[in-house]
């Protein structure tokens, strides 16, 4: 890409993504729109498209673009890869494409550890699975690892030690 157009479509993103930060958020989609249509393979700008869409409650529109994100040769800047992997699964959890959102979470959560948002949302789709029981482990484990309240701090052996086998009474 040539420095002009590089340039050109830097601020085209930067200017979309100003409209959608102050809510002119169809605005931003069709300028969006535009912009993915002359940059068919980039990562940030099909990101930016498929978030667009999002927040219209676009999802299934959301999609493909989310898709390119996580696809393309070049990678997203780590903040926007995570907000992908959390876009494209919620996305699909909300499509009802349950087992496509638990592949791609968990891949997310994979990549991300320590992202607890993946790991909530990943056990969500578990949930809407049938495996309920590690959609459970999922979240007690990270409620044990986060929770600021003094009363679960203070189980919070007990509660990882059963996340992993709820049956376990003893």
């Amino acid at each position: 890409m040539s420095e002009h157009v590089s340039g050109a479509r830097d601020e085209l993103l930067a200017e979309a993504v100003a409209l959608r930060e102050k809510g002119a958020r169809e605005e931003a989609r069709e300028r969006l729109l535009a912009l993915a249509a002359r940059h068919p393979e980039d990562a940030e700008v099909a990101y930016q498209t498929a978030w667009a869409h999002d927040v219209l409650g676009l999802e299934a529109e959301a999609v493909p673009f989310y898709e390119t994100a996580l696809g393309a040769a070049a990678a997203l800047a780590e903040e926007d890869r995570r907000g992908a992997f959390l876009g494209l699964g919620s996305t699909y959890r909300v499509l009802g494409r349950y087992e496509e959102a638990v592949t791609t979470l968990r891949r997310g959560a994979e990549e991300f550890p320590d992202d607890g948002a993946l790991r909530t949302f990943l056990a969500m789709a578990l949930f809407n699975t049938g495996e309920h029981h590690e959609s459970t482990r999922l979240l007690l484990r990270l409620l044990a690892a986060t929770s600021e309240d003094p009363s679960v701090r203070r189980y919070r052996e007990a509660v990882e030690y059963y996340a992993e086998d709820l049956h376990e009474t003893v």
